[in-house]
């Protein structure tokens, strides 16, 4: 065979080869698109009526504290409280030294002793003014017709000008003599009405040394704890200086900022007189909203709840986080926070199967039976019997296909 047909021969042979594979080959399976669906969780919608929950952070206070002041200087004598210790009514907080206390008791006591005794001698020397001054008086008198005596002498030249110029003298003096008696007769209404003045000044600070002797030891007007407590036995203090606080077991407040959204619906549940309870995360706590403060902030209004019950395990001055219940809600829907997609979103699962997108207003926050936080939702798309999708899937969209995960289907609190 010629050099030149082997190639061609062996090009022949390969294409007949790539003919009888490619007829001898199998048919391939026809593949059909199918469209994927995720598998989701539902809840079916129940519109009712719902306490929405709004949370609040708040500082306990104790509008009843106590602080204790010195009522006197002195020294401290005794203190048989400490900080923190919880004390009964009645029970001894703070007492000063008796020797700082009993000298000035006797110099208000001395005081007043010593304006009595004024007024006594301002009644002796009265009386005796107005016995005096009869004497004086004829004194006088006697004086004068001396006068008129001499002065006739002297016309008849039976007496001296020395004489009468002594008898003159002599009536001045007794003139002036009863001048300065009526004088000291007539001050003595005022004399009298400023040393009774003073007595009654003099008493009144005896009455209030005396009570805040009383007071310098100071007893318990209410069960309590003690706290702040500022002074140890033997440190003197001056007046009304600061020693020690006391508040009650109960009667505890709780000031929180409540957002100004909330504040009218809140103002007006009070107004009807609806009781709004706020209970601590734990539960062991119960308080209810009682009133708003007087004044505001751009960042809400402080809202004041009252302690229901005793607040053991509470202190004043610890931040505590509550949940108060708002006004009831109709045609709400309580929901797992997984269903809701952005603000105000939720995907409800139609008869196609698939995902359908419906704008819902939020109220507020529910609690579960079990204690699990859940949104509360009102809206026109949820009506009763439609399923909500509860699993939060990332590539949500309408017309997404949807299965059950589950034949039991969630059910709202």
């Amino acid at each position: 065979m010629s050099k030149r047909l082997f190639p061609l021969l062996i090009l022949a042979v390969g294409v007949l080869g790539f003919l009888v594979l490619k007829m001898t080959r199998p048919e391939p399976a026809e593949v059909s698109a199918t469209e994927r669906s995720w598998r989701v969780n539902v809840q079916t919608i129940e519109p009712g009526t719902h306490t929405p929950l709004l949370p609040l952070y708040g500082q306990v206070v104790a509008p009843e504290q106590l602080t204790v002041t010195a009522t006197l200087a002195g020294r401290i004598g005794t203190r048989p409280v400490s900080e923190g210790e919880r004390v009964k009514a009645g029970d001894l907080l703070v007492a000063l030294d008796d020797a700082d206390i009993g000298p000035v008791v006797s110099q208000a006591e001395a005081q007043v002793a010593d304006l009595q005794a004024q007024l006594q001698a301002e009644a002796v020397r009265y009386r005796n003014d107005q016995s005096a001054i009869r004497s004086e008086l004829a004194i006088r008198d006697n004086a004068r017709r001396q006068l008129e005596r001499t002065e006739s002498l002297v016309k008849r030249n039976l007496a001296s000008q020395e004489n009468l110029e002594a008898v003159t003298d002599a009536l001045a003096r007794a003139e002036l003599t009863v001048k300065t008696r009526q004088r000291a007769i007539e001050e003595h209404p005022a004399r009298l009405q400023s040393l009774e003045a003073k007595l009654a000044q003099a008493e009144a600070n005896l009455a209030i040394i005396r009570r805040d002797a009383e007071r310098s030891r100071l007893a318990a007007p209410f069960d309590g704890v003690v706290t702040d407590v500022q002074v140890a036995p033997g440190d003197q203090v001056a007046r009304n200086a600061p020693l020690l606080s006391l508040y009650p077991d109960r009667g505890l407040e709780l000031r929180a900022q409540v957002p100004a959204v909330f504040r009218a619906e809140l103002l007006e549940a009070l107004d009807r007189g609806e009781t709004l309870i706020a209970s601590s995360e734990d539960g062991a706590h119960r308080f209810q909203l009682s009133r708003f403060a007087g004044t505001a902030d751009p960042a809400g209004t402080e809202a004041i709840l009252s302690l229901l019950g005793p607040g053991a395990g509470l202190r004043p001055g610890e931040l505590l986080p509550v949940r108060l219940e708002r006004p009831e809600r109709d045609q709400t829907v309580a929901i797992p926070f997984s269903a809701l997609y952005g603000a105000d979103a939720v995907y409800l699962m139609n008869r196609d199967n698939r995902m359908e997108r419906a704008v819902v207003q939020r109220i507020g926050e529910a609690r579960a039976e079990n204690g699990e936080r859940w949104l509360l939702v009102a809206g026109d798309a949820l009506e009763p019997g439609a399923r909500l999708i509860t699993t939060h899937l990332p590539n949500a969209v309408t017309g997404l296909k949807v299965e059950l995960a589950e034949s039991r289907e969630e059910s709202s609190p």
